[in-house]
């Protein structure tokens, strides 16, 4: 992996790499700032805002920068997350001058007219109703909201109907200010591109932006037993169990990357072996972990009949329980191993996926590592690794659980004992 970094004289970042086979450029302005970073007055701002900024600036219309890009071709579009906000676009690299310009227009001279604001403030609403009805995503939501429980990345990233009806423009306005400039976004790029000719477009279009870099509240979560349970009446409960897991510059995430894979990752995991394909008792199983600046979580995922809930959470126990005792075995170790070489080669096929890469650890200050690198901190994993953090994390006494069924609480209360 070869890439360039530049630094503008006002802060802003410019990293890219060369794609030279390609024609296509992935273009993505990154913006220091999410949920976790938003006052107790403005939950869901920074996905508010996210919305506005497409609606275009004094100049530029929001039929002006939708037409713009399709007149080129392009795919545009953006994403909050609870610690960055990324406005994208992939286009012909002939194309790379008009995308910037609509990106630089909308991110740094946005209008925020009144009437726009109202009329989005609904279809933010709409968003969040569309989640709610959506039992997966409940789970999610209780899941995250009690592993994370009195910390700032507890709230959900699109915030409550209430907050969004309450947020003014000013506040909007004020949060823009706050947040956006030019020491707080890194603008990553891969494909077809020529660095010293993006930093020369990037200088044009964003070199009189002012603002310094952003600061963040990081703090350790305080590990609690948490059951968090959405009571509905549906055809399948959805649960979560997890609990306290690894930042993202852990040194153990790469053994844990291994454990996560053999557990349940794949047809060939633990858990999707053992709850789908031997008993049945499930269409959706995986395990997943999350990672932030100063915190992470590890959980599982289940999809189950109400009646069956009882079995199948004994058996994910079991299997955690499992490996904590006993560890993986050196033919799960190779095999995961291997998924994952094959896994890491085929996401860097494609641009985006390289920006994305890029920008997100640009912005985050992790390592830029290449295939190799990354594939070598793979291959160093021992057994005894992932025992050892199986134990730390999946051994731990407390742990936490969320949950959409037609239950209580106190109903799941001896699925979060170890």
């Amino acid at each position: 992996m070869h890439y360039d970094l530049t630094t503008l004289p006002n802060g802003l970042r410019v990293i890219s790499e060369s794609m030279p086979s390609l024609r296509s450029v992935a273009i993505g302005c990154w913006v220091d700032t999410g949920s976790r970073d938003e006052n107790a007055n403005e939950s869901g701002i920074s996905h508010f805002l996210e919305h506005l900024l497409f609606k275009g600036s004094e100049d530029l219309s929001a039929r002006d920068v939708s037409e713009t890009f399709d007149a080129i071709g392009a795919e545009s579009n953006a994403f909050t997350s609870k610690e960055a906000t990324c406005y994208w676009a992939r286009l012909l690299d002939q194309e790379l001058p008009t995308g910037l310009d609509i990106l630089s227009e909308i991110i740094q001279r946005p209008a925020f007219r009144p009437k726009e604001i109202d009329a989005e403030r609904q279809v933010v609403i709409e968003e969040i109703n569309m989640y709610e009805d959506d039992p997966n995503d409940v789970a999610f939501e209780r899941f995250t909201t009690a592993v994370f429980a009195n910390h700032d990345l507890e709230d959900p990233v699109l915030g409550t109907r209430d907050s969004i009806r309450g947020v003014s423009r000013d506040e909007i306005v004020g949060y823009w200010g706050r947040r956006y400039g030019a020491g707080s976004m890194v603008v990553a790029a891969a494909g077809s591109v020529d660095h010293d000719e993006l930093v020369e477009m990037i200088g044009d279009r964003f070199g009189e932006w002012s603002g310094g870099r952003v600061d963040h509240d990081h703090s350790s979560v305080e590990a609690t037993s948490t059951i968090n349970v959405k009571r509905r009446d549906t055809e399948q409960a959805h649960i979560i169990l997890g609990g306290k897991g690894l930042d993202r510059t852990d040194e153990r995430r790469w053994a844990f990357e291994i454990l996560n894979h053999v557990m349940g990752s794949g047809m060939s995991s633990r858990l999707f072996r053992e709850v789908r394909e031997e008993r049945g008792l499930a269409y959706a199983i995986y395990a997943f972990k999350l990672s932030y600046a100063d915190n992470g979580a590890w959980g599982v995922y289940v999809g189950t009949t109400p009646s069956q809930t009882e079995t199948a959470m004994n058996i994910i126990r079991e299997e955690l329980a499992k490996v904590v005792a006993e560890g993986i075995t050196s033919e799960e170790l190779e095999r995961a191993k291997g998924s994952m070489r094959g896994g890491l080669a085929l996401s860097l096929e494609d641009a985006n996926s390289r920006m994305v890469r890029l920008g997100r650890d640009e912005m985050t200050g992790m390592p830029h590592l290449s295939v190799d690198e990354r594939l070598n901190k793979l291959e160093s994993i021992d057994l005894d690794e992932v025992k050892s953090v199986a134990n730390d994390l999946f051994g731990a006494e407390t742990r936490v659980l969320g949950a959409v069924g037609p239950f209580d609480e106190s109903d799941l209360t001896q699925y979060v004992t170890v």
